[in-house]
C-alpha cells in the first residue's frame, strides 16, 4: 500500500510539471506571436515612409536635414534587436516622423495632395495597429512574467530555462520629447 501511495504522489507531480510547463510554453508562445505583431507593424510603418518622404520633397526642396534624419531613423528601427533598442529606435523615429509632418503643414498645397492624404491615412492607421499590437505584447508579457514569478512555477520556470521578458515601453524622458511640439525654421 506504501508503494500505491508514493506512485499515486508521483504521478500527481508529474501531471503538475507538465501543467505547468505547458503554461509557461503557452504565455512564451503568446509573448513571441505579440512581438512579431509589433515588428510586422513597424515594419509596414517603416515601408510607408520612403513613399512619404517622396512625397513631401517634392513640396519641400530645402528641408534636406529633415529628410537625412527621418531616414536615419528609418534604418535604424529596421535593424534595431531586442525590446530595449527598439523601444529606442522608435522613440526617435517617433521624433522624427513629427518634424516631417510640421514640415507638411506649411505646404497647403501637399496638404492637399491626394497621394499624400492617402499615405498620411496609412500611417495613422498603422499607428494605432502598433499601439494596439504593444498593448498586446505587454498584456503577454506581464502574463508570462507572473508565471515564471509565482510558486510554485517559478521553481519549474527556472530549472527549464524560461525567464521574464521585457516590456516594450517608452521611456518617460522620451514621452516629455513627443509632448513637446517641434520646432520648424524656413530660414
Amino acid at each position: 500500500m506504501n508503494t500505491t501511495i508514493w506512485l499515486i504522489i508521483l504521478a500527481v507531480l508529474v501531471i503538475a510539471v507538465i501543467y505547468i510547463y505547458n503554461n509557461l510554453v503557452r504565455a512564451k508562445v503568446r509573448t513571441d506571436e505579440a512581438w512579431s505583431d509589433i515588428t510586422v507593424q513597424l515594419r509596414r510603418r517603416a515601408d510607408l515612409i520612403p513613399n512619404l518622404v517622396k512625397t513631401v520633397k517634392g513640396y519641400a526642396k530645402h528641408e534636406k536635414s529633415v529628410f537625412e534624419n527621418v531616414t536615419k531613423a528609418r534604418s535604424q528601427l529596421l535593424n534595431a534587436e531586442g525590446v530595449k533598442e527598439t523601444a529606442e529606435a522608435e522613440n526617435m523615429f517617433q521624433q522624427t516622423l513629427k518634424s516631417l509632418f510640421a514640415v507638411a503643414e506649411a505646404y497647403p498645397d501637399l496638404k492637399a495632395n491626394e497621394n499624400f492624404k492617402h499615405l498620411q491615412e496609412e500611417l495613422v492607421d498603422t499607428e494605432d495597429k502598433i499601439q494596439a499590437a504593444r498593448r498586446f505584447y505587454n498584456n503577454s508579457v506581464r502574463d508570462l512574467n507572473i508565471k515564471v514569478r509565482v510558486f510554485p512555477t517559478n521553481l519549474i520556470a527556472g530549472m527549464l530555462g524560461f525567464s521574464q521578458r521585457e516590456f516594450f515601453e517608452v521611456e518617460e524622458s522620451e514621452v516629455a520629447k513627443i509632448e513637446k511640439p517641434t520646432d520648424v525654421s524656413f530660414e
